[in-house]
């Protein structure tokens, strides 16, 4: 699938970092870097503009390496672009370390998945068919 992309960042094109990777590394496109304290967040610009097919979303997830070794991690993960969003994407990231962290112009800050779609007509009813779970839900399965 080919998807049409306006990069308005001096960054390369989002791109898979290996021939297996399902997300596409994505870069921050800043002026000046970011600094983020403990528990602040903050919306980060990439310079990328998608024309996402109908039927597709990208959604934009956290990348575990940001999310391990810096605490930064994406929030309303995953984000999902619509595609009849042809404004900036942008990413907003949260720092949960106990230090400051830095963000520079081209830092890789999150990941893109283009995902299948489909919409759904909602049916009202009075009943829906029971089953074994029922309505069980957060835990009630246990621990083991």
């Amino acid at each position: 699938m080919q998807i049409s992309i306006i990069n308005q960042s001096s960054n390369q094109l989002p791109e898979y970092a290996t021939i297996g990777s399902s997300g596409m590394d994505i870069r921050a496109s800043l002026e000046s870097s970011i600094t983020l304290q403990s528990l602040e967040r903050t919306l980060v610009p990439t310079g990328i503009f998608l024309e996402i097919p109908q039927g597709y979303e990208a959604q934009v997830r956290p990348r575990s390496g940001l999310a391990i070794k810096q605490g930064l991690t994406c929030l309303n993960s995953p984000g999902t672009i619509d595609a009849d969003y042809r404004g900036e994407i942008k990413v907003i990231l949260i720092n949960l370390s106990n230090e400051a962290q830095t963000i520079n112009h081209g830092d890789r800050i999150a990941q893109m998945v283009f995902m299948k779609i489909e919409q759904v007509e909602l049916l009202p009813v009075e009943i829906i068919n029971e089953t074994e779970r029922g309505t069980g839900g957060f835990g009630h399965t246990g621990k083991q």
